[in-house]
């Protein structure tokens, strides 16, 4: 059997991903584009700077961009400007975006679950740390 290349599985597996993502998050008004990724951090880290939200994620400033805003006009964030950088926004959770925090966790672990149910807990460890690995330097 001729194996395909790691890179177009990937690939393949992020846009699979992507859409039922889209789907299951569209019912709460937050879109496609990793608008979970970054509410998510905003609920884990309250205060943090798009700046370091970019960082962390690996997106480019100006999805960024586009995802605080729009999860700002869903209600789901506030943007404070930074006491220390007035060209510096903190980003907040608010009321709306903590209440849904565990349904975010729900959706997400679920999400995870059915990624890896053809996996025993063995080849799920095995795979996690293999993507770890060759994650931890792309060549960026």
């Amino acid at each position: 059997m001729r194996k395909k290349p790691i890179g177009k599985l990937i690939s393949h597996l992020y846009r699979r991903n992507q859409k039922i993502l889209s789907r299951k998050m569209s019912p709460y008004g937050i879109g496609s584009g990793g608008q979970h990724s970054f509410l998510k951090l905003i609920l884990q880290r309250p205060g943090i700077t798009q700046e370091q939200l970019t960082n962390e994620l690996k997106f480019d400033k100006a999805t960024t961009a586009r995802s605080v805003k729009q999860l700002e006009e869903s209600g789901y964030i506030e943007r404070k400007p930074d006491p220390n950088d007035r060209r510096s926004y903190l980003l907040s959770p608010t009321v709306k975006a903590l209440e849904f925090s565990p349904v975010l966790q729900g959706i997400m672990d679920e999400f995870n679950a059915d990624l890896v149910h053809n996996l025993s807990d063995e080849e799920e460890d095995l795979l996690i740390t293999l993507l770890q690995k060759i994650s931890i330097d792309s060549g960026e």
